[in-house]
């Protein structure tokens, strides 16, 4: 059988739910055409999805063209839920990349094409809305070139734009050659002498080129007429690489999404990449490679799902019995190393129950959030009894409160959204309490040094101490508990880039009296050293001294040139700093960087600055020191070790003199 794992990409708004209806559509999955203004999609199945008309959720449908079987995946195109895209990257043969023939290349088109440069996925170019007022051609097959890839082949012509009768006539470009010879010697020698080269010819280094992702073939049309659509089936068809993978090697798959069921059973899509995967079988899966057996399987064809024994390499499907299971899981022999393509979230709210929601209900809702979100990160602070959520941006925050309301029946309002920054040691610094010694009331002694390390590092923990010196139980609880609080530097932000250098320790033996068991107040446990390294770990941090940095995204205006008067002021108001200007036809081209909690504040304003057509794009880039203002402070959710006698009260009774 021939599969392939297809994912639908857009900016918002480009038109991409509407051409998974067209597509079920033509090839007989569904005999009418859902509406997203109506909500009734096939793939937008959440109702806050039918009311907003958004996609929030990946979802799959599986259809037919001739003698292959397509799983097709429609993603969300707002930036809040870049998430959900990146998730269904890792799992594609190729992919779809819709542009609006009215509004051309947007902000997020640019992004998701580089990512899909990035990762080599086989990627189509569908130009959508020809029918729509406003269409244009060469206008947005120029913008393609210039701002997406000029790697590009128009796959025929496009006639009575901004009409019901708009068509598209297939047919190769007379420029294939151009693009194709760049990749292929001889077609470049043909090229060069002027010899020409046969259709069949350059079909197939089409077909090779696209498959390779040096290509990109691009169809005109519109979803809502179906024009276009039968020749983008056959280029869907004949131009991407059908799924690979042996069905009789090791089983080898990949989770990208995790639901509840109906029983609040966990069920995780996976893609398989190698071997036959059967119900009852014992499979490993995730970072600890536990057991656990599949109960139940199934796997999409011909629009519908479909209850199955077993799974083979190449297809996707709803796995039952993993309990545990978790987004980007390995299944099996790990595939490849689950990578985060787009940066994590910059933003985050707390949460506030309204009048009679229960806490622990509310704290058990999010956390299940968090299960279908893994970019959604919860902090719980036990001494305010609130909850913090990460997020991307304002709509998604709008979704969460919907879905807690819809879902779970909780009723939640949210706080100002923040900006989540990070903590860079300054310097070196250490610190050290003894076992035994004054103030030290734990029954261990822990030395520790802080180094800052290159950016993107990472935290790294080393020993400078023999790993026989003490039983390994203590080195990982220590290691263990500097990862933890890691987590809250000095300001309460996570500490990123350093290197902890364990420099001493010790412990006192397992002692018992006579007749007696196991002596606790004379014997070191593994809760000493939790007990002790977090005010080892904060001195240290202290005398290395933290940088407090803030996200920054890096930012691109296109504007009339005659609007950039009005606004160059906000932009420094809003401390975004201009790298490069450059201005064509009188439109003027912004780049620069803004601080990420000021781009939905720029986003909102930029339209009444230019006559509402300037066009913002940005995405994360760095993080840049505050030198300005009062550095922020993220409340403490742990027991403080910045505050030793509040500390030591919360965490011990064990107080020494």
């Amino acid at each position: 059988m021939h599969l392939l794992n297809l994912g639908i990409l857009a900016h918002v708004d480009a038109g991409k739910t509407s051409l998974t209806e067209r597509l079920l559509h033509t090839a007989g999955v569904i005999d009418e055409i859902g509406s997203v203004d109506d909500g009734s999609t096939r793939t937008d199945t959440l109702a806050l999805e039918r009311r907003r008309g958004i996609t929030i959720k990946s979802a799959v449908v599986s259809f037919p063209v001739d003698d292959v079987t397509v799983n097709l995946i429609d993603t969300p195109g707002h930036p809040d839920f870049i998430a959900e895209v990146e998730r269904v990257l890792g799992v594609l043969d190729g992919a779809v990349l819709v542009v609006s023939a009215v509004e051309g290349v947007q902000a997020q088109t640019r992004v998701l094409m580089r990512t899909l440069q990035r990762l080599r996925i086989p990627t189509l170019i569908f130009v959508n809305k020809i029918d729509r007022r406003g269409a244009r051609h060469e206008g947005v097959l120029r913008a393609i070139s210039r701002r997406l890839t000029p790697a590009i082949v128009p796959m025929g012509t496009a006639d009575g734009l901004g009409t019901p009768d708009a068509r598209f006539a297939p047919g190769l470009a007379p420029t294939a050659l151009d693009v194709l010879a760049d990749h292929d010697d001889d077609l470049l020698a043909a090229y060069v002498s002027g010899s020409g080269m046969s259709h069949d010819t350059l079909r197939a280094a089409l077909t090779a080129q696209t498959r390779q992702a040096v290509a990109h073939p691009v169809y005109f049309g519109s979803a809502i007429t179906g024009a276009g659509v039968d020749a983008l089936l056959t280029g869907v068809k004949q131009l991407l690489p059908p799924a690979g993978g042996d069905p009789d090697g090791p089983v080898s798959g990949t989770v990208f999404k995790v639901e509840r069921g109906p029983a609040g059973e966990k069920v995780a899509y996976a893609r398989m990449f190698s071997g036959t995967l059967r119900t009852r079988d014992r499979i490993p899966f995730g970072e600890a490679r536990q057991a656990g057996r599949v109960t139940a399987i199934s796997v999409f064809g011909h629009g519908t799902e479909l209850r199955e024994d077993a799974v083979p390499a190449g297809r996707i499907a709803r796995l039952w019995g993993l309990a545990d299971v978790r987004i980007g899981d390995p299944i099996g022999e790990p595939h490849t190393a689950y990578e985060r393509f787009f940066a994590p979230p910059t933003l985050e709210t707390v949460v506030v129950p309204g009048p009679g929601v229960d806490g622990r209900e509310l704290h058990l809702a999010l956390a299940r959030l968090a299960e279908q979100d893994p970019l959604i990160d919860l902090r719980h602070d036990e001494v305010r009894r609130e909850t913090s959520v990460s997020l991307y941006g304002e709509v998604q925050k709008e979704v969460v409160q919907a879905t807690l309301a819809e879902e779970f029946g909780l009723d939640v309002t949210f706080r100002e959204t923040t900006t989540i920054c990070i903590e860079w040691p300054v310097g070196s610094g250490a610190a050290v309490e003894f076992n035994k010694k004054s103030p030290n009331p734990f029954l261990a002694t822990v030395g520790l040094r802080v180094d800052p390390s290159p950016t993107g590092s990472g935290v790294d923990f080393r020993l400078e101490v023999e790993l026989g010196s003490m039983p390994y139980a203590f080195f990982k609880a220590v290691e263990d508990t500097v990862r933890e609080t890691l987590g809250q530097g000095l300001h309460g932000w996570q500490v990123a880039d350093c290197t902890v250098t364990m420099t001493h320790c010790g412990y006192s033996p397992r002692q018992s009296h006579a007749h007696q068991g196991f002596d606790k107040s004379m014997s070191s446990t593994g809760a000493d050293f939790r007990g002790v390294t977090p005010l080892v770990l904060i001195e240290a941090l202290r005398r290395a001294g933290t940088q407090v940095y803030e996200p920054m995204h890096r930012f691109r205006v296109e504007a009339p040139a005659d609007t950039l008067g009005a606004l160059l002021p906000v932009l420094a108001a809003l401390r975004a700093v201009p790298h490069t200007t450059e201005t064509r036809d009188a439109v003027c081209a912004l780049e620069g960087a803004v601080p990420a909690g000021r781009v939905h504040e720029l986003g909102q304003r930029l339209p009444g600055l230019t006559r509402g057509e300037g066009e913002l794009e940005s995405a994360f880039d760095h993080y840049a020191p505050i030198t300005y203002g009062t550095v922020p402070e993220r409340p403490r959710t742990d027991h403080n070790p910045l505050n030793r006698k509040g500390y030591l009260l919360n965490v011990t009774r064990r107080v020494g003199s």
